[in-house]
């Protein structure tokens, strides 16, 4: 029998370029997953390219983040490989993040991998977690799905316009180190290449809002969010739980001791 889910949520509001606020996550803890999750965020990025959730975790975070109803859960994957794209999804992912992404060859091959037969490459899930949240029916989960690539190079950059074309790209998300990187900083935060990465910003932004699709980027704290939705981003992550944990341990060594 096929499972019928007839609100898309979050892929639906991405999409409709409604302002979203997250948070990441790059630490293998589920029980901590399932706390942020029930904050009211509105979607949850679990890190699978440089925190140490890796594969196996994916599913744990997703059930964690489904446990407290309020949250979309989101995977950012290794690499481009349509096979990592598809693990996610079958995990139970709302949307995929995906880093890397040069060109629009290459977010073309991404996009496809997010649907199904006859307009992408995904492979049918089967009876777990993908057809669990968002039916059995291929185009409808396709729609509950969201594509979103990262900006964080020189060529994709100089292939954003193509980039943001791309049909099931929902999102282009910007990395914002990699990107000030690739724009001359020796390390971020350079202010030597702090311009270069402002008006990149902008181009993103500007671009995305001509094609029509989201676009997103990561701050370190809530007024970094609050500053770049009111700059034309539309969705933007907070931090990390990684760093907050290491922050909220730091200020109250500083307190006990009188140093606050």
């Amino acid at each position: 029998m096929s499972v019928s889910h007839p609100d898309p949520g979050f892929a639906a509001r991405l999409r409709r370029r409604e302002p979203l606020v997250g948070y990441w996550i790059s630490l293998d803890s589920p029980v901590a997953v399932e706390r942020i999750a029930g904050l009211g965020y509105d979607y949850v990025g679990v890190d699978g390219q440089h925190g140490v959730v890796h594969q196996p975790g994916w599913q744990a975070a997703m059930l964690a983040v489904d446990a407290r109803g309020r949250s979309a859960g989101v995977i950012r994957v290794p690499s481009p490989d349509p096979v990592a794209v598809g693990v996610a999804l079958d995990a139970g992912a709302r949307g995929v993040i995906v880093p890397m992404v040069e060109d629009a060859g290459q977010a073309r091959a991404v996009a496809r991998a997010c649907r199904h037969h006859p307009v992408g490459t995904r492979s049918l899930g089967g009876p777990v977690r993908a057809e669990l949240r968002m039916g059995s029916v291929p185009a409808e989960v396709d729609d509950r799905v969201a594509c979103i690539v990262m900006i964080e190079t020189a060529s994709a950059l100089s292939d954003l316009d193509a980039i943001c074309a791309t049909e099931g790209v929902d999102a282009v998300y910007v990395g914002p180190a990699d990107l000030s990187a690739a724009l001359g900083a020796r390390w971020f935060g350079d202010p030597a290449a702090a311009g270069a990465l402002e008006a990149a910003l902008r181009t993103v932004t500007g671009t995305a809002r001509r094609h029509g699709i989201a676009c997103g980027i990561h701050v370190p704290d809530g007024d970094g969010a609050a500053k770049r939705l009111a700059e034309g981003f539309t969705f933007a992550t907070v931090s990390s739980d990684i760093t907050h944990l290491q922050q909220a341990a730091a200020a109250h060594l500083a307190a006990a001791r009188g140093l606050a």
